[in-house]
């Protein structure tokens, strides 16, 4: 299993040497419940989503990368945000400590089965007021509080 460390405004962060496009999805259900895969790397719960390929739009990678994760078929209903923090760096085994940058769309079901993947031990919609007695990084919290506040305008940071 590849373990990747997350640092979120830690002083020992090493330094980040990339920068990857990558877009996630907040799926939710008819019962307010969010989509969520619990990470085979991290042990956190977490949105589904990945980085972008080339030749693919942004929503064209939010898409494909939760039919990847969690089998589901989903359309692009809008904008969380976008997440861009420098204090936010991921270290992976290889070497590379790569920089945020997500963008984090609003998204529905369409069709599919929820399906568990190779990233993923579980896969499951979780109703928000779970959300405090699970495992799930600061910064996947901040884009769930985002989606709570149900705001007016997308988050740019």
């Amino acid at each position: 299993m590849t373990r990747r460390r997350d640092y979120y405004h830690d002083p020992n962060a090493p330094t980040a040497n990339s920068l990857v496009p990558a877009a996630a999805a907040i799926v939710t259900d008819q019962h307010g419940r969010v989509l969520l895969q619990r990470r085979t790397d991290s042990g956190n719960w977490s949105l589904p989503g990945g980085a972008m390929d080339i030749g693919e739009t942004l929503q064209q990678c939010a898409v494909r990368e939760v039919k990847e994760e969690t089998g589901l078929d989903i359309e692009i209903t809008g904008l969380l945000g976008i997440y861009t923090d420098p204090h936010h760096v991921i270290a992976f085994p290889d070497g590379e400590v790569r920089q945020e940058f997500t963008v984090t769309y609003l998204a529905r079901v369409v069709g599919g089965t929820i399906t568990v993947s190779d990233e993923s031990t579980d896969v499951r919609f979780i109703h928000p007021t779970d959300f405090g007695h699970l495992p799930i990084h600061d910064t996947v919290r901040l884009r769930l509080r985002h989606h709570a506040e149900h705001r007016d305008t997308p988050y740019l940071g």
